[in-house]
């Protein structure tokens, strides 16, 4: 969504050109499969654990530390592997998006129009607090050392980014429309949003 946002701003009369169906296909393609190569290293130092505690995972889904950390054999190397996969994952995509951004700042400050300068924004903002609150939660949940004593506040966080920032995405970009933020401005007040 950065980069349909860069382009959307940064070159808006090229936009239907540069964001072609096959564009698209192709950086979801590039998504889904760069997604199965991470997952499927995971996998395959997960089935080269010995043994488990258990077969029963405290958690909501068989996410990977819960898996870990119920293994009865030495997973310093997978956790390392975690660690580092997870970081490379979040620094890169950061990046990228810290890029998209910044090249979109450089274009709303160069734009004449006040108009045109705020619709800019509100359009970034509400992209920027979605991307914001769900990286937040995957930085906080895995890129931390692991521990028995942080797996209840992990799933917590777990149900938070994959319950939870699903439901308020909706709300998140509807704050861009008039009646919204109306609506709000006479629930909780008139002096937020103005």
């Amino acid at each position: 969504m950065a980069y349909d946002r860069f382009v959307a701003i940064c070159h808006p009369l090229l936009y239907m050109v540069i964001m072609s169906q096959k564009l698209c296909v192709i950086l979801v393609t590039c998504c889904y499969l760069y997604a199965s190569v991470c997952s499927l290293i995971h996998l395959c130092l997960a089935v080269e654990v010995q043994s488990y505690k258990s077969n029963v995972i405290n958690h909501f889904f068989c996410d990977l530390p819960p898996l870990l950390g119920l293994a009865c054999s030495d997973v310093t190397m997978n956790e390392i592997l975690l660690f580092m996969v997870v970081n490379f994952n979040e620094i890169f995509t950061i990046l990228i998006i810290l890029t998209s951004y910044s090249f979109i700042l450089i274009t709303i400050l160069r734009m004449r129009s006040a108009k045109g300068r705020h619709k800019a924004f509100s359009t970034c903002a509400s992209h920027l607090t979605a991307i914001t609150v769900f990286h937040g939660t995957i930085l906080f949940i895995y890129c931390q050392p692991t521990s028995g004593d942080n797996l209840d506040v992990d799933k917590g966080t777990t149900v938070f980014y994959t319950v939870l920032i699903p439901m308020l995405n909706p709300l998140i970009y509807s704050l861009r429309n008039k009646e919204v933020k109306e609506a709000l401005r006479k629930v909780l007040g008139y002096k937020i949003f103005s």
